[in-house]
């Protein structure tokens, strides 16, 4: 019996049920991308079989605490994960593994081990992709939710400050992923320029 799939339907069908309509980057979709996203990286960067199984449970629960607030999502998420996961029947030593690599994805990030550096990474690949305007967009939509005058000036301002700032932590991101965002971050940069 595999011990992920029940703890999969659980999360999926929480996050389907429970997150807010307006959360168009945090939501299910996203979740579903990160997992696998974390799958492909782990697979790269050579993961064991057990720590890809908590590696996946981090991915799944890493966004769950937007179900009750957007403040302190992180915390929130590792309060639900470590309260639903004793009942999977995982160990304290396992779920305060899950809930490190998911305090990870917090910005800035600052993964603490191999397996937080995975999760960090999953969760901002797109940047380094060719879908990156695609989720720049959805981001942006649901910022406009709590601030309804952001204007899309300010919001490439935001983008471009943030992304001069970030850098990957595992060697295939580092690869695969830095040389796409190096082009996506110039692209932004030429649209502030064009505004000027």
């Amino acid at each position: 019996m595999d011990k992920f799939l029940p703890i999969y339907q659980k999360v999926i069908s929480n996050l389907e049920n429970n997150l807010p309509s307006w959360l168009q980057y945090h939501c299910l979709e996203h979740t579903q991308y990160v997992l696998d996203k974390v799958i492909y990286i782990a697979e790269k960067e050579k993961i064991g079989e057990h720590e890809l199984f908590l590696l996946k449970i981090a991915a799944l629960y890493h966004d769950i605490g937007f179900i009750i607030d957007r403040e302190k999502h992180e915390e929130l998420s590792c309060i639900i994960a470590t309260r639903e996961l004793k009942d999977f029947g995982l160990k304290p030593e396992e779920i305060e593994q899950i809930c490190e690599m998911m305090k990870a994805t917090e910005i800035p990030q600052k993964p603490t081990s191999h397996l937080a550096c995975i999760l960090a990474d999953a969760d901002l690949e797109y940047l380094g992709t060719d879908d990156f305007l695609e989720w720049s967009e959805k981001l942006y939509q649901e910022l406009l939710h709590y601030q309804p005058d952001l204007s899309e000036d300010s919001w490439n301002e935001i983008q471009y400050n943030f992304m001069s700032k970030h850098h990957y932590h595992t060697t295939y991101c580092k690869q695969h992923r830095e040389p796409k965002k190096l082009k996506n971050l110039e692209m932004i940069k030429n649209r502030i320029q064009k505004t000027l």
